[in-house]
């Protein structure tokens, strides 16, 4: 690369170098965000278009980087072998020799840089054949700054007979570029390879350049393995998420089958025909929710197991209990999570209704607002007062349990509200998004 008159040889050898550091990064940087190309990275065993794709990602960059060399003279983006031994070591040594293949088809052509093919080629099998040999993650692991440490491991390495990969790893770029440097050195007077020779040759500043060569290896290696990492965090966040959910899904039906069971069993000796009727309604209601393993339902479903719980309350209340429903049609097929009306119908029952003299309503009302579905449980029960709605949320297992689903699926802004006045009755409200499916579980 053709510099400004102002900087000297040493200057413009560190400029060039800089310059080819930040245009890996770049290239590393700009890849991983596209989705495809992470996936490719996630995995180990990558089938044949796969490491096609990979290939072609990083191949057709380089290629227009030695294009740009031979052409404008910008010899910082010209990664031949660096680019090479990378795509062998990460997707394999036919990767490799393919990426080689393509940065090193045009400077025979243009610039008569006849070596500059079977070397390129060469580095992509070396690449390849290392990561054949090497354990996967110590190339995910790969870092240059072992170079201080690389005599003390090397001598542990040979002393002990066991494989330092990271030292191999170090010393394969390093190999590489000596190479490099000294086929450039041979065939100085005739061109036949390009190299970003120090000047002079084999002084002090070829440390400089080894260097380089093994950060243009290393940069792009630990920016996909960030990417990978965040990868699987959030593996491991969706995880810990659906387990989250599966433990309070489990949580509220034992306490729904306890409290059903209390209703029953406090009939078995008055009614026993009645509550022979509610046991076989119960058997059914719980075929239902066996049946069903996901965690997330439509409004029309859970409606529908909420009439089979509702069939069992009102044979134990009799006319007594009145209940009431105004559906609007638009959110019935709605997705919620299952199991989250039967707890405020089950409170509005136990807490508003039991007690209150001469029966009650209940009215379960749905509806659209702002691109979320309000499904509302209200009673006319004997109400709250405003200490004891401050606790409600937190005493008992159904209404805190709900509570805590629906932060957990769809975030803090989503909780229930709870409203009362005393001797007039309770509301309980629920706002859900109206979404497919929850975007942040996949139970």
């Amino acid at each position: 690369m053709q510099g400004p008159k102002f900087l000297t040889a040493e200057q413009l050898l560190l400029t060039t170098l800089v310059v080819k550091l930040v245009a890996t990064a770049a290239l590393a940087t700009m890849l991983v965000r596209y989705r495809r190309f992470r996936e490719i990275l996630i995995f180990e065993r990558r089938a044949w278009p796969d490491r096609l794709t990979f290939a072609l990602s990083l191949g057709i960059p380089l290629t227009a980087g030695v294009i740009a060399r031979l052409l404008l003279g910008y010899d910082a983006l010209d990664l031949t072998m660096e680019g090479s031994f990378l795509v062998g070591l990460i997707a394999g040594p036919y990767a490799g020799a393919i990426v080689g293949a393509m940065v090193g088809i045009f400077p025979p052509v243009v610039n008569g840089e006849w070596a500059a093919l079977p070397f390129a080629v060469g580095c992509g099998f070396a690449g390849g054949g290392l990561r054949e040999l090497c354990p996967k993650e110590a190339i995910w692991h790969f870092s240059p700054f072992i170079f201080p440490s690389v005599p003390r491991r090397a001598w542990r390495m040979v002393r002990s007979l066991e494989m330092d990969w990271q030292v191999v790893l170090l010393l394969a770029p390093v190999a590489l570029q000596l190479l490099g440097q000294a086929l450039g050195f041979r065939w100085s007077d005739h061109h036949r390879l390009f190299v970003l020779a120090p000047s002079p040759p084999w002084s002090w500043r070829m440390l400089v350049v080894l260097f380089a060569s093994v950060l243009c290896v290393a940069t792009p290696i630990k920016i996909w393995n960030n990417a990978r990492i965040e990868h699987r965090l959030q593996e491991q966040e969706k995880l810990l998420l659906a387990a989250k959910i599966e433990a309070l899904a489990n949580q509220i039906n034992p306490h729904f089958l306890f409290n059903t069971l209390t209703s029953i069993s406090s009939l078995i000796r008055t009614q026993p025909d009645t509550a022979r009727m509610l046991i076989t309604k119960l058997s059914g209601l719980l075929r239902r929710l066996m049946r069903s393993t996901d965690h997330f339902v439509t409004l029309r479903e859970e409606l529908a197991s909420i009439d089979e719980y509702l069939d069992i309350e009102v044979v134990r209340f009799g006319p007594q209990l009145r209940v009431e429903k105004d559906i609007a049609p638009r959110t019935l097929d709605v997705i919620v999570p299952s199991m989250i009306l039967q707890p405020l119908v089950e409170n509005s029952i136990k807490h508003g209704l039991a007690r209150k003299v001469g029966g009650g309503r209940i009215t379960i009302t749905t509806s659209v607002s702002d691109g979320h579905t309000i499904i509302e449980v209200h009673d006319d029960g004997l109400g709250m007062t405003e200490e004891r709605l401050e606790h409600a949320l937190g005493d008992g297992i159904g209404l805190s349990n709900v509570n805590e689903r629906l932060q957990t699926i769809y975030g803090p802004p989503y909780h229930l509200k709870l409203t009362s006045v005393p001797g007039q009755g309770t509301s309980v409200s629920v706002q859900i998004p109206e979404i497919a499916l929850p975007e942040r579980v996949t139970a």
